[in-house]
């Protein structure tokens, strides 16, 4: 009886361990049989990812993600969500990678494998220009209303540094707070100031600031993320920045998309 109990206990630990490598060893080459790499992001958080004058997606993410679809050989296949759907998008299935401006976090990383960070941003308190705040002290106060990104790690930063003042979450990418700020809707903003920096120009000239005083204790970094069964997928993503890295062509595209402001007249 004993040796029978034993025995089937070695057989589950067997079929575990082989439907586990089976997954892990499967990810990748479903990508390339399927010939398709499925990516969610969320649309209207220029200049990671958007719908261009055009009608097309264009972005950093999207043309890293372009550049990872070619090196296997397969077409880019976008998925747009909002903010809250792209990790029930990856974790379902319908997406292989989640390519949005998205902080690794202890919380976010219980369900999600996150890359190596593939940028760095400072969170930042962003206001008109004509608004009378000028440290984090004017801003903590119950009479003002921040707004921010539902989901977001600048929600998270905003009830930390800010508990005294009013949060108002938006639904949608960074460009939300923005409007909401210049419509009068909340007196302040909190998000990564890339994010913010770039949508300036789509805003009447100097009509935002951002406050000297940074949020949070140095850069968040940003990542990629799979499903925690895809390691194989996880490896190569980490292999590709390095390579693109190594050969000029993450340069290229941080020049171009963060650094400068051409796209806007391409796209």
């Amino acid at each position: 009886m004993k040796q029978t109990k034993v025995v089937s206990v070695l057989l589950a630990l067997l079929l575990t361990v082989f439907f586990a490598g089976s997954s892990f060893a499967s990810n990748l080459d479903e990508i390339v049989k399927r010939g398709e790499l499925r990516v969610a992001v969320q649309s209207g958080a220029a200049p990671y990812a958007f719908v261009d004058k055009h009608g097309n997606q264009a972005g950093s993410m999207i043309d890293f993600t372009q550049g990872m679809a070619d090196a296997m050989g397969v077409k880019l296949k976008v998925l747009d969500y909002d903010w809250d759907g792209l990790i029930p998008a990856l974790l379902s299935g319908k997406a292989d990678i989640l390519a949005a401006d998205m902080t690794p976090t202890l919380k976010r990383a219980l369900k999600v494998t996150f890359t190596d960070p593939w940028i760095h941003v400072q969170p930042c308190i962003f206001t008109t220009t004509g608004a009378g705040y000028q440290t984090l002290a004017d801003v903590n106060k119950p009479e003002v209303t921040v707004g921010v990104l539902l989901g977001s790690t600048g929600e998270v930063i905003a009830k930390k540094y800010l508990p005294n003042a009013k949060i108002k979450s938006y639904k949608g990418g960074g460009r939300m707070v923005v409007q909401a700020l210049t419509a009068g809707h909340v007196d302040a903003g909190v998000n990564d100031d890339l994010a913010v920096l770039t949508v300036l120009p789509d805003f009447p000239p100097n009509s935002i600031r951002l406050l000297d005083k940074r949020l949070g204790q140095g850069k968040d970094p940003l990542a990629f993320a799979v499903r925690p069964d895809s390691v194989n997928l996880w490896q190569w993503i980490n292999l590709y920045f390095g390579t693109v890295r190594a050969n000029g062509d993450y340069a290229k595209n941080i020049a171009y998309w963060m650094d400068g402001t051409d796209w806007k007249n391409d796209h």
